[in-house]
């Protein structure tokens, strides 16, 4: 029985105990003011310390505890206030370089900064003046400095992802000393390099230099999320470094109780292994427009379920209001036969690719392999997937064809449709064209029209989760048709440790996400850089290479644009991250008791816009 079969079935058997139980919804939760949310993972944090975790619900309760600098938004490609109120460019003088009307003047950006004197980009950040800790205490630029300082000073943080955040600052350690300074404020040299802060204003404005890429910003601005410097100042050191997997009695004390900046506190009392409880902060300084708290809900208390279906019988039964979990888009048959349920089937951002391991390190090499590394056989393989057919039966249609160019089509300004040009659209002729090829490397078949190589049959293992069995099945359909097998192989817990940045691996399935906020990071990290990146099959293209670079640290904006778009096409042309679809993100929430959920691209209906638009249903 398939994966998606089985699936099918436990929907009905789901369905079933409703019929007849229809009574009782809405009165299992019993506080009126407390929004009751579902998490499904096999575990919760025990340590809310913001820059240790990124798996499960960790990095949501860790923005909502603490913030960074600002958010941006795709849509307008702006960075929204949080911590930081206003940032702009700056000359030699610390003087903003805007328009007239207020935007970044590109064209003075460039005519400033390619001289070859300056080797970075000063940026200037104001923050709020009426930001408080969750202790009290006032935030200030010294908590800004002191943790772009900690995270550039891996001697402390013993924090790799802090260092990739902070790879474009300016600002460095070597083994714990500081041999290049970034940062100035008004107590730590801003003056000395030439720039005038007012003493009114010396706890709300830092300068930065950040290397001359235009993009430099972004993981500053929205991947640091701020520490309090009185609170870990104290107690981080050499021998007791930020981030310890045998933390002392101090730092476990600071990890289990959190003090934040952001909208929520953490209740330490209510919250523990099975759920975990924030309530809002009075004092929070982001408003709405006419002055009201910009969260209507008091109280979030999540519940841990280790299992979907037993989440999904508890929203339905009225036990929660939500559910921070994407979920099959086979249960939408489900849904629309329930009432008092508001689902969110929001187009997604992540691309689903099958990667290659074109180029193993020397050990992990063998024949098969070696054909991965024959950019024909790739495109061959590639020719046989068919995006509409994975959709159909993989989503249930709850899902999009995604570009060759791994760029999204609906990012209008950076999307190039010619990267979606180099093959044919007509997957009979893509089957015909993808076989010839073969013929010509691999003609030699057996009884069951599975190609050979050496006599043996040509099977590739697809490294993958147990949910995503069921798109390697639909492969195996697809490459089938080309004489080609595949097998679906378990990554395991630590898939990169393990086998991906080792080479121990033929194929893997992969998550991508580009766009403008982060190519300047993550087109490195993908397509150029070797070792421990996501270039899992260690990619070696020059001339992508050097487009990469030159994309990176062009200062004008309209050749940035330019770069992207001839990036795409190249991407696609080495057939080394397939892109097989990009699904949507279905979700589901009761409307019993609050509505105003909204639907927003790449997310659950667990969302910041649901948060801030949520009411009270009168009387319930």
């Amino acid at each position: 029985m398939t994966k998606r079969l089985l699936l099918l079935v436990l929907v009905g058997a789901l369905a079933l105990p409703l019929a007849g139980c229809q009574t009782g919804r809405g009165s299992h939760r019993p506080d009126p003011n407390t929004l009751y949310v579902g998490a499904v993972q096999s575990s919760f944090p025990s340590a809310y310390m913001p820059w240790l975790s990124r798996e499960g619900i960790a990095p949501t309760i860790a923005n909502m505890l603490y913030s960074s600098l600002f958010s941006y938004d795709e849509e307008t490609d702006r960075y929204l206030p949080s911590i930081g109120r206003e940032w702009y460019y700056v000359d030699e003088n610390g003087e903003p370089i805007l328009t007239e009307d207020g935007s970044i003047d590109y064209a003075r950006l460039e005519e400033i900064y390619s001289d070859p004197q300056y080797d970075y980009l000063a940026v200037k950040v104001i923050i709020h003046q009426d930001i408080t800790w969750s202790d009290g205490v006032p935030l200030t630029v010294e908590d800004i400095y002191y943790s772009f300082d900690l995270a550039t000073n891996h001697a402390l943080s013993n924090h790799a992802g802090a260092l990739a955040w902070t790879s474009d600052l300016k600002h460095k350690y070597n083994n714990g000393v500081l041999v290049e300074k970034g940062l100035f404020t008004y107590e730590r040299g801003a003056l000395e390099q030439g720039y005038h802060i007012d003493p009114a204003e010396k706890d709300y404005v830092i300068y930065l230099h950040v290397n001359k890429v235009l993009g430099a910003v972004t993981p500053l601005f929205t991947s640091v999320l701020i520490l309090p410097k009185h609170v870990w100042e104290p107690v981080v050191s050499r021998e007791n470094q930020l981030n310890s997997s045998s933390p002392s009695a101090e730092l476990l004390y600071r990890y289990t109780h959190p003090v934040g900046c952001g909208p929520w506190i953490l209740d330490t009392e209510q919250s523990g292994s099975q759920q975990i409880v924030l309530h809002r902060r009075q004092d929070y300084h982001l408003k709405k427009p006419d002055g009201s708290p910009l969260y209507g809900v008091d109280t979030i208390k999540f519940i841990l379920y280790k299992e979907q279906n037993v989440a999904l019988y508890a929203l339905l039964k009225g036990h929660i209001d939500v559910l921070d979990s994407s979920v099959s888009s086979n249960y939408l048959l489900l849904f629309a036969k329930e009432k008092d349920l508001f689902v969110s089937n929001a187009p997604g951002t992540f691309t689903q690719t099958l990667v290659f391991n074109l180029n193993p390190v020397a050990s992990e090499r063998n024949p098969l392999r070696d054909l991965l590394a024959n950019r024909e056989f790739r495109k061959a393989l590639a020719l046989a997937v068919n995006q509409d057919e994975l959709i159909k039966n993989v989503l249930d249609g709850a899902g999009v064809p995604a570009s060759a160019g791994l760029m999204r089509p609906s990012l209008t300004d950076f999307y190039n449709p010619e990267a979606d040009s180099i093959v044919p659209r007509d997957y009979a002729q893509r089957l015909a064209l993808a076989n010839e090829i073969l013929d010509g490397i691999v003609p030699d078949k057996d009884k069951d029209g599975y190609r050979l190589l050496g006599g043996e049959r040509i099977s590739f293992k697809i490294l993958g989760t147990p949910g995503e069995q069921d798109v390697v099945s639909f492969l195996q359909i697809q490459f089938k048709k080309i004489g080609i097998d595949v097998q679906y192989a378990p990554k395991g817990a630590q898939p990169e440790s393990t086998y991906l940045y080792t080479s121990k691996f033929d194929l893997v399935l992969q998550g991508v996400i580009f766009s403008l906020s982060n190519v300047d990071i993550m087109y490195p990290a993908h397509f150029s850089t070797l070792g421990r990146t996501s270039n899992y099959g260690r990619l070696v293209n020059e001339g992508l290479n050097a487009a990469i670079e030159e994309m990176r640290y062009t200062l004008n904006l309209n050749r940035k644009y330019e770069l992207l778009k001839e990036i795409q096409p190249m991407i696609a042309q080495e057939f080394y991250k397939v892109p097989l679809y990009t699904a949507n993100v279905i979700s589901v929430a009761r409307t019993d008791r609050f509505t105003g959920f909204q639907v927003v691209e790449g997310s659950t209906v667990f969302n910041s816009e649901s948060l801030q638009n949520l009411r009270r249903v009168e009387g319930r």
